[in-house]
């Protein structure tokens, strides 16, 4: 027999577990959540359903969707959305517009649902999901801008999505009983309209606007400390949402979505550690909700899931609605149609979908008892078909477009340090795509000064995979001078890199209770370039004046290369061959051929580097990729580095084959 204690901590474990399989196996984890619902609800009966249909449901799922929309908004950040373009506006303006009103035609004529219904609906489609389009991105990495503007389109998405579907259905509510809504006997149903949207956009606004005011104030004052701040945070964004419910029936959805955007956009307080512990907050009120909602679906709803109408409507969202949103969308912002197609095949439903469909049920069912029944069903099965579709088709149409490369090549460096960038300078005047990420602003500075692309980023916060472009990076060194960090770094990023491209500096080793004793192997990457290659050993070889050198392998090259990377005083760092780029690792087993080209650290000793000079061509650069500004092919020591870069000031030309 199933107690409350036991339905809690169910639904706890599927949620967790369901995601932690997500991960093993890289399946979009709604699929997985959605399943383990299913089984545990309408199918098996072990969540039993009047567990699960008490008053507190709909509270908990609203306040819940209330927080997620508070994570979001505070990824909105008006001086990046400037940047994302033309493009991405068009979508969540007329996209959205030709999604919410196809949509509605689509559930009235193919779904069968009243006008007021359908119109309700189709609304509650146009919004998309960050939590199911994020991580598809990740899996494909598409070239380009046309991943970028995915991932805009679809965090702001959400609650743009979110509020029209609020307003909509409160405009549905106004019409079909103007008097009740808004305490008014004789009012008309315009009027009443204009008077409920009014309270809603007052309310939201206003709620919203003192909140953040308090929080701002709070933290800026240092009236919490440190170990308070998350929670006071989480304090005041589930009062101001109560409050606003309160005043008004579904502002909170409004307010909670604007307090994340102040909070995001004001100037006064760091608002870091309140992102990530949102974004940890987020996984878990994701996974409950689903579990739940799924759960609670009586075994009838599978009739009406599979019944044609709604599969038809299913299909005519993807086939048509979808992509004739994105072909108007791109009108006048010269999107290639590969681009367009690309985005026409990525608009799975997420979260905010589910939950406010179940909102919008209750909310309904007052005044169609009948259809409202049919709502949730309708959107879970539109929850499931995209995500399946969309997740286990989208990689092979990149692929196929051209958008994603089947095996990306470039190196998403972490750290930014001064030899970094000139490593990763000769990279890039070899044709090979470099990021470098740091959370040392002048770093990043430097870099991008250096003509190399850079952001400022913790490497270890959830959000970052999701804020970096990685296409066309195939590969992680974790280089900073933190052992610990950069075997986060590599456990971070083993959900995005193949395993066995994921490196890291060799950790230090320089006694019993060295990290090189603490950090087990398997949760560090490979170890780079040679057992002693240390952070510390490589800095102190770049202040002695050692350079990086483009070497092209000449006759009998290869012999030598093995006994001169023996002494110390050369070490090989990568090969590229053509488009292929090899890491000398100290497991890695590489062979150079006859005109490759090898990136390596040599010494400035004048005896190695004649005998290097024998067996290598450097090669034919127009200038040096070191830290210097002697011609390449001087024989002497490089100068020293300039104060606080050392980077080349006009890039240098790739080698001629």
């Amino acid at each position: 027999m199933s107690t409350p204690l036991v339905t809690i901590a169910a639904v706890v474990v599927l949620g967790i577990g369901a995601q932690w399989v997500a991960w093993r196996t890289r399946l979009p984890s709604i699929l997985l959540l959605l399943g383990a619902g299913f089984l545990a609800g309408p199918v098996t009966g072990f969540l039993p359903q009047e567990a699960l249909q008490g008053e507190w449901l709909f509270p908990f799922v609203s306040l819940a969707v209330g927080i997620i929309l508070f994570e979001g908004g505070l990824t909105l950040r008006f001086d990046e959305f400037r940047e994302v373009g033309k493009s991405v506006i068009n979508l969540i303006t007329i996209g959205v517009g030709v999604t919410g009103v196809l949509g509605a035609v689509g559930a009235h004529y193919l779904a069968g649902f009243s006008w007021e219904v359908a119109i309700v609906l189709g609304a509650l489609l146009t919004v998309t999901g960050p939590t199911v389009v994020l991580p598809l991105l990740r899996q494909v990495r598409p070239a380009g801008r046309v991943g970028t503007i995915a991932k805009w389109e679809g965090i702001t998405i959400d609650p743009i999505g979110a509020i029209l579907a609020v307003l909509v259905l409160e405009t549905v509510i106004l019409l079909r009983e103007p008097a009740q809504a808004v305490g008014g006997e004789h009012a008309s149903p315009w009027s009443a309209l204009a008077t409920g949207i009014a309270y809603e956009v007052v309310v939201g606004v206003g709620v919203a606007a003192l909140s953040a005011g308090l929080l701002v104030l709070l933290l800026r004052r240092r009236l919490v400390p440190d170990w308070l701040q998350n929670p006071v945070a989480l304090m005041v964004v589930i009062a101001a949402f109560a409050i606003s419910n309160a005043l008004q029936e579904e502002a909170g959805l409004l307010e909670a979505t604007l307090l994340g955007i102040f909070m995001a956009n004001q100037k006064y307080v760091s608002v870091r550690r309140i992102v990530e512990f949102k974004e940890d907050l987020r996984v878990l009120l994701i996974s409950l909700l689903f579990i739940v909602l799924s759960a609670r679906l009586d075994p009838s709803a599978f009739e009406v899931m599979l019944a044609p109408g709604p599969l038809l409507f299913l299909g005519a969202l993807m086939l048509v609605v979808r992509p004739l949103a994105v072909v108007l969308s791109s009108l006048g912002t010269g999107l290639t149609w590969k681009e367009q197609a690309f985005l026409s095949w990525l608009a799975p439903r997420g979260i905010v979908a589910a939950a406010v469909a179940s909102l919008f049920a209750f909310r309904l069912a007052e005044f169609f008892p009948a259809e409202a029944e049919r709502i949730v069903p309708i959107v879970f099965l539109v929850i499931v078909g995209t995500v399946a579709v969309y997740g286990l088709t989208i990689s092979p149409l990149a692929r196929a477009l051209g958008l994603a490369l089947p095996d990306p090549q470039g190196i998403l460096f972490v750290g930014a340090q001064p030899w970094v960038r000139r490593v990763a300078k000769a990279l890039q005047d070899l044709g090979v795509r470099t990021l470098l990420i740091d959370a040392n602003a002048r770093n990043v500075r430097l870099a991008v000064r250096a003509g190399l692309p850079a952001k400022r980023a913790n490497v270890l916060a959830e959000g970052v995979i999701d804020d970096l472009d990685l296409s066309g990076l195939g590969r992680l060194l974790a280089v900073t001078p933190n052992d610990e960090v950069n075997s986060l770094a590599a456990l971070h990023f083993g959900e995005v890199f193949e395993s066995n491209e994921v490196f890291q500096i060799p950790v230090r080793s320089d006694g019993p209770q060295s990290a090189a004793n603490e950090i087990p192997r398997h949760l560090r990457g490979r170890p780079l370039f040679s057992t002693d290659a240390t952070y510390s050993s490589l800095d102190e070889r770049f202040d002695a004046g050692a350079a990086i050198r483009v070497l092209r392998l000449a006759d009998g090259g290869a012999g030598w290369l093995r006994e001169a990377s023996d002494d110390g005083a050369f070490t090989p760092l990568f090969v590229v061959r053509g488009e292929k780029v090899r890491v000398y690792a100290e497991d890695a087993d590489i062979t150079p051929q006859l005109g490759d080209a090898l990136v390596a650290l040599v010494d400035p000793d004048p005896g190695s580097e004649a005998l290097w000079r024998d067996a290598m061509e450097e090669a034919d650069l127009d200038t040096p990729t070191t830290n210097d500004h002697a011609p390449s092919n001087a024989a002497s020591p490089p100068a020293p580095a300039p104060p606080g870069d050392g980077q080349p000031g006009a890039p240098a030309t790739p080698p001629r084959s």
